[in-house]
């Protein structure tokens, strides 16, 4: 579903038809509520004025409804005005709740698209997004921004229809009434309404600035709530809880400013909403000394005047709102604009569900993050499909690079990828995806069981296909560890486990998927060297069966792979298998000589230690 948000109006599009009936609703409450004072005008002038004559006919009738005798006395005049106005109240009433009914549902439903809209928005944003992207900005607009959306269609929206049908109910209420008075009453409606506009300019900008401090301020929670082991083991809590005071501090004045601009205009709308009805009640008090209007007619016209004066002054509030709204809406839109990574095309139902053979190959390509930077240097490299090849090199040499532009999360400024005899950059992205399974240095885990976590990639897996998988990723025994084994929870990010179990999780969990290319990056730095080999026969067992890639700094975890790639600032400098490579002068022989004299000063070390 696309949903339209172009502006705060055409965000209801379907909810339009709730809004109709929202404006039906009001119109009734609205004209109900306005037969009061005027049931009343007629009551009052009778009592007072002892003038049967003056009150209509239709007064006698509830008196009958009510068992009284039909005479023309004040007293069942008043009673027959109370009942009806007991009646258009109640009647008011219910089509007051039906608006309310209504304008929560139409807001609740916004709302609820909207989220909806968002997330599958962020979900299939470039991987670029999230470069400059803090991830507490991102939940504030897609909670706070879209409450402060919701609040606005439920109530501002409807306080506004509200403000302009009684501007189309009363002011010829009042013009027949009296037309001097009338011309008192609506003097100083402009006046507030032009103050209302003034107010929003303002409040607009200062919420966009409060609501930009929310934000930042809901980004460091997020960040140290995700990093307190890290805070912790610093101690870095002094500091983080000053960091996050200031941010709080911010949101506060931001506050503090909105506030003050709100005082400033409640007392200033405050003294013209008085002044008004003073102004109305002494003119007219002496208008009716003169008899030129009826005390009836001065109590209806002061009723009816009030009951619009104030939902004008609240105009001022409902602008404010409405500022807030179109800050919030900005931020919402500047995600749902963003640009998505293209999906690709499968020339065919056949082609979209096959599975790849897990032939790569790397055609002179080109890329950097920063394009004047690049990071990968016309790089050519063809994998044979079942081949395990090895990538080593230093940190920043382009070795993760090359396997996010392996999964489309960016795409090459020159040059072509291609996975058996498809262009990665026309592939469908579910598709290619579905074919690799990556396996992070820090791995990501849901906080839930480790069986939900297996199952990410293959839900219909049944229990032995799960074993077999944690038995390859040398995870089994340790599952069986736990008291709850398969259905132990592991926490937010799995901090109830081990690095090294937290990355044998995710290699069992992409092993259980079975892709024809299998990515290791670094996945094995958090395990022991007996739990290494372990896994690393466990593969080998499967050599041929898929197509692996290995990135790694240790050499027990490339030396067996069929070949392995040397890179340096993103160039391909040797290649070759490792009884090759350390043969052959460079970076590879100078890094299996690193490797040898730390292994043998280790060595030494504990036998040295075991001595003594």
């Amino acid at each position: 579903m696309t949903l339209k948000h172009d502006n705060l109006w055409a965000i209801t599009r379907e909810e339009r038809l709730r809004y109709l009936g929202i404006v039906l609703a009001l119109g009734a409450a609205n004209g109900l509520m306005f037969g009061a004072p005027l049931i009343a005008k007629s009551a009052i002038d009778v009592v007072v004025q002892q003038d049967i004559t003056r009150a209509t006919a239709w007064l006698v009738v509830p008196a009958a409804w009510l068992g009284l005798p039909l005479t023309r006395s004040p007293l069942h005049y008043l009673l027959s005005a109370a009942g009806a106005v007991v009646l258009v109240t109640a009647l008011a009433c219910y089509f007051q709740y039906r608006r309310g009914q209504l304008s929560a549902v139409a807001s609740e439903s916004i709302a609820r698209r909207l989220r909806d809209a968002l997330y599958r928005r962020l979900s299939h944003l470039r991987a670029a997004f999230y470069d400059s992207a803090e991830t507490g900005d991102l939940v504030q607009r897609c909670s706070s921004d879209v409450d402060t959306l919701r609040v606005f269609y439920a109530n501002d929206v409807v306080e506004v229809g509200r403000v302009l049908l009684l501007l189309a109910l009363v002011v010829p209420i009042l013009f027949s009434m009296h037309i001097g008075l009338a011309w008192l009453a609506v003097v100083t409606m402009p006046l507030q309404i032009l103050a209302a506009y003034v107010f929003f300019s303002k409040v607009k900008a200062v919420f966009e600035q409060s609501d930009v401090a929310e934000a930042a301020m809901t980004a460091v929670l997020q960040e140290n709530l995700t990093g307190v082991r890290v805070v912790r083991a610093f101690a870095r809590q002094d500091y983080e809880i000053a960091r996050f005071a200031a941010r709080n501090a911010q949101h506060r004045d931001g506050n503090f400013k909105l506030i003050r601009l709100m005082g400033i205009y409640a007392t200033c709308s405050d003294f013209v909403c008085f002044a008004q009805l003073g102004l109305v009640l002494i003119v007219g008090g002496l208008w009716a000394m003169e008899g030129q209007i009826s005390v009836g007619t001065l109590f209806a016209f002061l009723t009816c005047e009030s009951m619009v004066l104030w939902p004008v002054r609240q105009l001022g509030r409902v602008l404010s709102e409405s500022g807030k709204a179109v800050v919030a809406l900005g931020r919402v839109c500047a995600i749902l604009d963003a640009e998505e990574e293209p999906a690709g095309t499968a020339p065919n139902t056949e082609r979209a569900h096959a599975r790849s053979q897990g032939e790569l190959r790397f055609d002179h390509v080109t890329f950097g993050y920063d394009p004047a930077r690049p990071v990968i240097h016309d790089f050519s490299l063809h994998v044979r499909a079942g081949e395990t090849l090895a990538i080593v090199g230093a940190p920043g040499s382009g070795k993760t690079t090359l396997i996010r532009l392996l999964l489309r999360l960016y795409a090459p400024q020159a040059g072509a990828l291609w996975v058996d005899d498809r262009d990665v950059s026309t592939a469908s992205r579910p598709w290619l995806r579905l074919q690799i399974g990556v396996v992070l240095q820090d791995p990501f885990l849901y906080s839930r069981t480790i069986e939900d976590n297996l199952r990410v990639g293959r839900s219909d897996a049944q229990q032995d296909a799960l074993e077999r998988a944690s038995q390859a990723a040398a995870l089994h025994d340790a599952i069986l560890g736990f008291s709850a084994g398969y259905r132990t929870l592991v926490g937010e990010r799995g901090v109830t486990l081990s690095g090294g179990q937290r990355q044998r999780l995710a290699l069992a969990r992409a092993l259980l998927k079975e892709p024809p290319v299998l990515v290791l990056d670094d996945s094995l730095s958090a395990v022991d060297t007996k739990t290494e080999a372990q896994i690393l026969s466990a593969l080998h067992a499967r050599k041929g069966r898929q197509t692996t890639l290995i990135i790694a700094h240790r050499l027990s975890s490339v030396m067996h792979a069929d070949r392995i790639l040397v890179l340096e600032h993103g160039r391909a400098v040797q290649l070759g298998d490792h009884a090759t490579l350390a043969r052959a002068d460079g970076p590879y022989r100078r890094l299996v000589h690193i490797q040898s004299e730390l292994d043998t000063e280790i060595s030494t070390d504990i036998r040295a230690t075991a001595r003594g």
